[in-house]
């Protein structure tokens, strides 16, 4: 009798957690289309779907197990319907090298956290300078595309836009940055380029000397034709000390946790409406771009999310098409996963994506070869 009881129990837990499953997943499915402003709780399920999905695919395989036919269809109806959304967050592309490519080049991005100015010890601080200007140099992209980019006049560690276009060979650039009055301080993005930059200008958003978040563009001539290049830095949750300290293994700070991760949750909700309203402009104006375009970017949001999707509708992620697995662009405490992306015109093709390995900046550098369709 107490094994019956016991063997009910369990199967009751099983139940009750595959219906929590399933809701799970359906709300991350539908974050992807509704607006955050509408169901402000909703973009977390978005955030939380490579955990959401896993657990839901480890209680499929349970029910494989316990031999129940009708809770095995109805979990993988379930996992069956997000369809293509999974593959917005897990790759399986590969490079095709049949592919007719032609006027082939280099872009890169990269958040760069202001090359690492206010790192406690002077001298790391630029010794990790350093090491982020010889990697760009080592990567010998055509295009770099910079966020949290930082520059100050008369500086001899920090005059940032001379050393780049003197190292990186780019002639060429345009930058929207914010400017301090304290020793001629400078905070932005930046676009350096190898090809011409035929006109320029910015996508504003509102607010934006408080959130210090832009987005630029330049009209490159790129071998032969004229490409519009964006580089996009979307709203940041603006992170502080005692936010990372709940990454921590060790939180000396436990007894006011609860009180700290309320704070955090808050600010995570307050972002992604800005966000989305941030993209509905950027995607706005690249509709309206007479020439093919490429976005570059730190979008501050994972890939099944209502941001990701406003530009997944007409563009194609770089990533998808030639990378394997999950990818992580944040190098930083919280697991934020990929959130630094390369989208490209259709009419374009891309390959040899690759993710920066070395942690220089709290993300990874992003770079792919972009070519003209044939």
């Amino acid at each position: 009798m107490k094994l019956l009881k016991r063997i009910f129990r369990l199967k009751t837990i099983l139940i009750v957690s595959s219906i929590l499953s399933i809701c799970a997943l359906t709300l991350s499915y539908l974050s992807v289309f509704v607006h955050p402003e509408t169901m402000r709780f909703l973009p977390l399920f978005g955030l939380g779907y490579l955990i959401i999905v896993a657990i839901h695919i480890l209680l499929l395989i349970t029910w494989v197990f316990v031999k129940s036919r009708i809770w095995l269809w109805v979990m993988l109806g379930a996992l069956l319907l997000g369809g293509n959304l999974h593959f917005r967050s897990i790759s399986i592309g590969w490079d095709d090298e049949n592919t007719l490519k032609s006027q082939e080049y280099k872009v890169l991005s990269y958040n760069v956290r202001l090359f690492d100015v206010y790192n406690p010890s002077s001298k790391n601080a630029l010794e990790n300078k350093e090491a982020i200007f010889n990697f760009l140099k080592s990567s010998n992209a055509d295009i770099y595309c910079f966020q949290e980019f930082y520059h100050q006049d008369g500086s001899d560690e920090y005059n940032t836009k001379e050393t780049l276009t003197d190292r990186l060979k780019t002639p060429y650039h345009h930058a929207r940055l914010s400017v301090s009055d304290y020793r001629k301080q400078s905070f932005g993005v930046a676009i350096f380029s190898k090809h011409k930059i035929v006109s320029q200008g910015e996508v504003s958003f509102d607010e934006v000397e408080k959130t210090f978040n832009y987005c630029i563009y330049v009209d490159v001539v790129a071998k032969k034709d004229t490409v519009r290049i964006y580089n996009v830095h979307l709203q940041s949750i603006h992170f502080q000390k005692d936010d990372y300290a709940l990454f921590n293994e060790e939180n000396p700070q436990a007894s006011n946790e609860n009180s700290q991760a309320f704070k955090l949750l808050k600010k995570v909700l307050v972002a992604y409406p800005i966000r989305a309203e941030q993209a509905r402009k950027l995607t706005e104006h690249m509709k309206s771009s007479p020439f093919p375009i490429i976005v570059c970017g730190d979008f501050n949001d994972a890939p099944m999310s209502y941001t990701y999707n406003r530009f997944h509708r007409f563009l194609d992620d770089a990533f998808l098409n030639t990378s394997f697995g999950i990818g992580r662009t944040y190098a930083g405490k919280v697991p934020a996963g990929r959130i630094d992306y390369i989208f490209h015109d259709q009419s374009m093709g891309s390959s040899n994506f690759v993710i920066q390995e070395g942690k220089l900046s709290d993300h990874y550098a992003i770079s792919c070869s972009i070519f003209k369709k044939e």
